[in-house]
């Protein structure tokens, strides 16, 4: 089997006069169209490539669906939504794939899911966390895996709200992301504590934090808490600054996917301690279901699996169940067969279901603490958190999500 690599290609047409859907022998490979931002976020998507190779060869030694081999074919978008929607055309329009899947930028999955809508194709949105992705831009042919702002800000709300600090900051990178989690942990948690205050919001640019003037406009507020949602480089260099300046010294710090080891690994013995996160103890979570795909992700790539192998996986894993439940490759069969899905994954966990009337899947997220172990930083006292009951009622969401 081979696998595409990414390369850079010309949109063909657009979504108004893409290429009707192939028809393929029923004994023909069925082709995946995955594009994501290696290049510019290779701590969380090299792990995820890996892992989606691994669980694509198991599908098709096991006999594939209904004895069809599936194929993946990947494209690099860069980070960029623009280039993210020309390769998705290329792939209808010239590689012929039956479905899209992939994102990992928000800006960029909301792009992909408005090609899926005008395209009337199929997107199964990995990572992209916004919750415009499936409420208010939210379209008939998107389906989102990875539990959202909405739902990790409600995870670390029911911690927050525990705690005596009254008076919070936040900082966050200045797009869709960032902006959503803020949004929705702000609003949560005067909901959850009438009477929180917040003095400071730092929103810098993505890939480009100026991490000394954020701690010292932080500091200048004097919070007793800070909300943080960067991540990869900014973390390190926000982590780093603020040790530095003694921003985090008896300071409650929460903090929005730092404990994934994609971020947690590279600060080493920096690792602050203490911090309230949602993230992933690969080495520590040993169910079953868990153990099993951590050991074939070892045997195979002589490392632990990171937060973005259990996205893949479970990625394939969902296409793969809802290919068998559909036996057809095209889009309404497809389509259907994925509201309502369900399946089980990496985590091993609860299963997981893709709600029929937001298109979310309820893939929870482990809450916990970070701690320094020989030199490293891991999480600590975590608990599983089900993403089913971290969202709002079903009378909200039909006021966020736009009919039909």
């Amino acid at each position: 089997m081979t696998f595409a690599l990414p390369r850079r290609t010309a949109l063909l047409g657009t979504a108004a006069t893409l290429a009707a859907p192939p028809v393929l022998a029923q004994e023909g490979p069925i082709r995946i169209g995955e594009i994501n931002s290696y290049s510019s976020q290779p701590a969380f998507l090299t792990p995820y490539r890996n892992a989606w190779m691994l669980m694509q060869d198991e599908v098709n030694a096991a006999g594939g669906i209904n004895g069809r081999r599936i194929e993946t074919v990947f494209r690099d978008d860069a980070g960029r939504p623009e280039d993210a929607v020309r390769h998705a055309g290329e792939l209808i329009n010239n590689e012929r794939v039956h479905l899209l899947a992939g994102g990992f930028l928000s800006n960029v999955g909301l792009a992909l899911a408005d090609f899926a809508n005008q395209s009337r194709r199929l997107f199964v949105a990995s990572e992209p966390l916004t919750d415009a992705l499936v409420w208010a831009r939210g379209n008939r042919y998107t389906f989102r895996l990875r539990c959202s702002t909405y739902m990790q800000a409600a995870m670390l709300v029911e911690e927050a709200a525990k705690l005596p600090p009254m008076r919070w900051a936040t900082v966050a990178p200045n797009y869709e992301y960032g902006q959503s989690a803020v949004r929705w942990f702000k609003e949560l948690l005067t909901r959850a504590k009438p009477g929180t205050t917040f003095v400071a919001e730092q929103f810098p640019a993505l890939g480009r934090i100026d991490a000394g003037a954020t701690v010292q406009a932080v500091a200048s507020a004097n919070p007793q808490a800070i909300f943080n949602v960067t991540f990869a480089q900014d973390l390190t260099n926000f982590v780093r600054q603020g040790s530095t300046r003694g921003l985090f010294e008896r300071r409650t710090v929460v903090s929005m996917l730092t404990g994934e080891p994609e971020y947690l690994d590279p600060l080493g013995d920096e690792a602050p301690e203490g911090w309230i996160v949602t993230g992933y103890p690969a080495a520590d979570l040993n169910n079953p279901g868990h153990a099993r795909f951590r050991e074939a992700y070892r045997r195979r790539f002589s490392e632990l699996p990171k937060l973005g192998s259990i996205v893949a996986a479970d990625t394939v894993t969902a296409i793969a169940a809802m290919l068998r439940k559909a036996n057809s490759t095209e889009t309404d069969p497809m389509r259907d067969a994925m509201s309502g899905l369900k399946f089980s994954g990496a985590f091993g966990e609860a299963e997981t279901e893709f709600r029929a009337i937001d298109h979310q899947a309820t893939m929870g997220a482990y809450v916990g603490k970070t701690a320094l172990r020989n030199g490293r930083g891991v999480m600590v006292d975590w608990r599983y958190a089900d993403g089913r009951n971290y969202l709002p009622t079903d009378e909200v969401v039909r006021s966020l999500r736009p009919q039909g």
